[in-house]
């Protein structure tokens, strides 16, 4: 089964949580490609199983501009069937943390399979490892599931 793990980092936070999803993906024998949305080939969403999306938060709790190709294609597209995910990393210091990841939730939770959401205080900790194995079995299980 394909995943595929679709970022936008500024910091390298969100990229970070990435490679840790990565890693715990591919243990279960999973082909995943990580992926910086910019390089994403936006016409073959429908090519994978299972897809995360991995945000930062802009300004007020707003998608970064580079992510909005991916979210229109999300809406665009017949992905009903594919099982997805969202993470993402912010400062509480901001009035909507994480508000990047709640907007894809909920666009994710009408079109597709949403299979778990993340998100992060600023850089991922030793204690943020538990949360992130908690997704990657989540997502796992609705993909198992679904083939």
């Amino acid at each position: 089964m394909k995943i595929a793990l679709v970022y936008s980092s500024v910091t390298g936070n969100t990229k970070d949580v990435i490679y840790i999803l990565k890693g715990l993906l591919q243990f279960h024998k999973m082909e995943v490609t990580a992926v910086q949305v910019g390089d994403f080939p936006l016409a073959k969403l429908a090519k994978y199983d299972a897809i995360v999306i991995g945000t930062y938060t802009w300004g007020n709790g707003e998608i970064p501009h580079e992510m909005w190709p991916l979210y229109k294609a999300f809406e665009t597209q017949d992905v009903k069937n594919i099982i997805t995910g969202v993470v993402g990393t912010g400062d509480r210091f901001y009035p909507h943390f994480c508000g990047a990841v709640d907007e894809f939730r909920d666009m994710l939770f009408v079109h597709t399979v949403l299979a778990a959401t993340l998100k992060i205080e600023l850089t991922p900790q030793l204690q943020d490892l538990r949360q992130c194995q908690k997704f990657a079995e989540s997502l796992m299980g609705k993909l198992l599931k679904s083939h």
